[in-house]
């Protein structure tokens, strides 16, 4: 006989702490937690339409480059702006793990 499991509850999906879209060109930024501190990555994307659903691509055409850019020129200055407002920023130029800006 065969037994019922409940099914397990359903995880909150990842989400990025920020996006920036030009067009169908989107940058997600990811926030990660580490015993050095806040650090950030970032995935770009083309979202496309396939028939009624949407759906994304990490493929460029030439025309797509300089949003591409734009994406990744904001991305850099939002985290930038969120690393000088922490506490990890010591005041003298770092971010806190060596690499000055």
């Amino acid at each position: 006989m065969a037994t019922a499991t409940k099914p397990k509850p359903k995880e909150a999906k990842n989400r990025p702490v920020h996006e920036i879209r030009f067009g169908r060109i989107r940058a997600a930024i990811w926030q990660n937690e580490t015993e050095a501190g806040t650090r950030h990555n970032v995935t770009i994307s083309r979202l496309y339409k396939d028939g009624d659903d949407w759906k994304d691509s990490a493929s460029f055409g030439r025309d797509d480059l300089p949003l591409v850019a734009k994406v990744c020129d904001q991305a850099h200055s939002w985290i930038f702006e969120q690393s000088s407002n922490s506490s990890s920023h010591n005041g003298d130029g770092s971010n806190g793990d060596g690499e000055h800006y």
